[in-house]
């Protein structure tokens, strides 16, 4: 497999992460603008932990999705008082807020010799565990995909329990379900909180494989990209996002026919979608038409 094949599929390993993310909350019935700000919490937290401090990889991710899940139930919890787009543009304000706090950190150890760490709008350099310990582009996939397959695999048994019903039926109507017994700001609150872990599960192996990050990698873009992949791939099932970044990013950014157009074609597409297919194309309904004929 060539570098080029190597990074394109790593890619679509790391948004995976940030757009599974963003249908957790969709399915909860909230639309999120901000995921890439914890996004950026895990990629930050990972990378000082090791390159500063020597932590291990698996440690550090574990130390980051804890920040993670801690940021976003803590921006949740004034935000889930508000409704529709009142809650996405507070996502989107609250994650420019962090993106601002990242261009104003300044984290700066010598290590041997140098000077390493955050250094505000210039950057995070010198993020070399995977490479410092050996590990080669392939073999890094492979970690990307596990996890990723494992993240898979438990959403979809949670789909399969009776917390994906209720967290389903909390999205569509959050009355009934509180008529029914339901906590629904505790459910939400859960939902937010593993959101956001999951998200800086994907900042950390994305600041890893990259060697480097800076503030505006996570912009406005990366959150409205990681909605628009649950919404083009289908909330009916955790493939949904997947399905979306491979159709972005497996599809039209790593295809020269759409080089310089690609920006366009995502957005027609979404613009198609969200008038014929609201729920995206793997919705319920499909998702159990295929169930009813392959099982």
């Amino acid at each position: 497999m060539d570098e080029f094949t190597i990074g394109v599929l790593t890619n679509i390993g790391l948004f995976s992460f940030v757009a599974l993310s963003a249908y957790l909350l969709l399915i909860a019935g909230e639309m999120s603008f901000g995921q890439q700000a914890f996004f950026g919490v895990g990629a930050y937290a990972g990378g000082i932990l090791t390159a500063l401090y020597g932590w291990p990889l698996p440690l550090a991710a574990l130390a980051a999705m804890a920040l993670g899940a801690l940021a976003q139930f803590l921006v949740a919890l004034p935000t889930l008082r508000l409704r529709g787009l009142y809650f996405a543009m507070a996502t989107l304000a609250a994650a420019e807020m962090a993106r601002i706090l990242f261009e104003l950190l300044h984290w700066r150890r010598r290590i041997d010799g140098e000077l390493a760490g955050p250094d505000g709008t210039q950057g995070f350099r010198g993020i070399r565990w995977i490479f410092e310990h050996g590990i080669e582009p392939l073999h890094y996939l492979g970690i990307v995909g596990v996890l990723l397959a494992l993240v898979l695999a438990f959403l979809l048994l949670v789909e399969r329990s009776r917390l994906g019903a209720t967290l389903r039926g909390v999205g569509q109507d959050p009355e009934l379900a509180a008529a029914v017994g339901v906590d629904v700001q505790r459910v939400k609150l859960g939902v937010a909180a593993a959101a956001g872990a999951l998200a800086a599960l994907g900042g950390v192996l994305y600041a890893h494989h990259n060697t480097y990050i800076e503030p505006r990698n996570f912009d406005i873009m990366l959150g409205v990209h990681s909605l628009a992949y649950a919404l083009i791939g289908g909330l009916g099932t955790a493939f949904g996002p997947l399905l979306g970044v491979l159709l972005d990013i497996g599809a039209l950014e790593s295809t020269r026919f759409f080089h310089g157009y690609r920006m366009i074609v995502f957005g027609g597409l979404v613009a198609v979608l969200l008038v014929f297919r609201p729920r995206g194309l793997l919705d319920e309904r499909t998702v159990q038409w295929l169930r009813q004929r392959f099982t």
